[in-house]
């Protein structure tokens, strides 16, 4: 590996080599390593880094109320009832849950310059609000690419879009019936009793979900990484983040990512020859010497 820092060009080489940047940065990477040998970039001859790339359907909605809503941090919510599809619609729409209370800033980035604070103010107070996420489908043409001027190209075309306006659309209905008899207004009954639902999808720009342009499979004329997060063009080189997802299914991919990273390094140590007896007494050492 070439890099060039302080404008001087520095050499790296190792025996192995794991590639973890985020599923942009790290088809980028390959990308950029295009040579004589891997005329298509590193780890290309399928011509599959970058392709596929996948970061959600994903919408806020946020429902406003008379009734005020003064929970500070609110994500304490998930509902999957409508993950696998409903009775009306056989198709997977996705995930519902709560957003980390929105705020009078946080409104103002996607409001009209003429609304004044003091009403997003008013709206953040009564409001409650809902994260959505849709799976959208691994296709071949978004993907990342380099431009002629060597920066990040990322091209994509939403797909799977009725599913998640099927979701959107549960979401509300269930709002509608919801009451409560028991607790009375301190438990905001009628919060749903007339509510204005604001919904903005999140842009491309929104890429913290990104996964899929490094996948891994089988067949290394349809994928880039074999089973092990292994390349199948290079004996040495390991991709463990996002990159690897051949769907992006509709929850947020850092917990499989971490436990696919994890599955990946039991592996390494198996390769490396690095039993589990050594591997927990130099955890012991390491943990000893930070107290």
């Amino acid at each position: 590996m070439v890099v060039e820092r302080a404008g001087r060009m520095e050499a790296y080489s190792a025996d192995v080599v794991v590639v973890s940047c985020g599923a942009i940065n790290s088809a980028a990477l390959l990308l950029r390593s295009a040579n004589d040998k891997h005329p298509r970039g590193l780890a290309n001859s399928s011509d599959i880094v970058g392709r596929h790339y996948m970061g959600h359907t994903n919408s806020v909605m946020m429902a406003i109320s008379k009734c005020p809503n003064p929970t500070i941090f609110q994500k304490t919510l998930g509902i999957n009832d409508f993950y696998f599809g409903s009775q009306d619609f056989e198709y997977p729409m996705g995930h519902i849950s709560f957003v980390g209370k929105l705020d009078a800033i946080t409104l103002k980035a996607g409001a009209p310059a003429i609304a004044p604070n003091f009403t997003l103010e008013l709206m953040a107070k009564h409001s409650l609000d809902f994260w959505l996420t849709s799976e959208d489908l691994p296709d071949p043409n978004n993907r990342v690419t380099i431009g002629r001027d060597g920066k990040i190209v990322l091209t994509y075309t939403p797909n799977n879009l009725e599913a998640h306006e099927r979701l959107q659309a549960k979401l509300k209905h269930a709002m509608k019936q919801t009451n409560c008899a028991m607790h009375g207004h301190e438990c905001h009954q009628g919060l749903f009793g007339r509510n204005l639902y604001v919904g903005q999808r999140i842009p491309l720009a929104g890429v913290a979900h990104q996964n899929g342009t490094i996948r891994f499979g089988h067949d290394p004329k349809t994928s880039v990484l074999d089973p092990n997060c292994k390349a199948h063009d290079l004996d040495n080189l390991y991709v463990v983040d996002g990159s690897f997802f051949p769907s992006s299914a509709a929850v947020n991919p850092a917990l499989t990512i971490m436990a696919n990273a994890l599955r990946v390094g039991d592996h390494l140590m198996k390769r490396l020859g690095v039993s589990e007896t050594t591997n927990d007494r130099n955890q012991q050492r390491d943990l000893a010497v930070t107290r």
